[in-house]
């Protein structure tokens, strides 16, 4: 599974501390940061099981940085488009 958090994280170092902090503290978890993303994006995948969302959560705010679980929505329009032109190949 893999979870996808917003965060507050500002440069490559402190990401790079943090990444090492989440291996350390969760055996199961490949994480990795996009700072290029305007909600400077943590993702995190679990190896077996589920991301514990909340634990992942306290452990960055416990080392003073702000995160949260980016939740999984589909733009309207997106939505839109992408059934649209599936209809479009299915009628022919």
């Amino acid at each position: 599974m893999i979870e996808v958090f917003k965060t507050n994280v500002e440069d490559g170092e402190q990401a790079l501390r943090l990444v090492s902090l989440i291996h350390k503290n969760f055996n199961n978890y490949s994480a990795n940061f996009d700072l290029e993303d305007c909600d400077r994006i943590l993702r995190v995948e679990c190896r077996h099981g589920m991301v514990e969302s909340n634990s992942l959560v306290y452990l960055l705010h416990h080392h003073g940085y702000d995160a949260e679980v980016l939740e999984d929505t589909v733009h309207p329009l997106h939505f839109y488009a992408r059934h649209s032109a599936i209809a479009r190949m299915e009628t022919g």
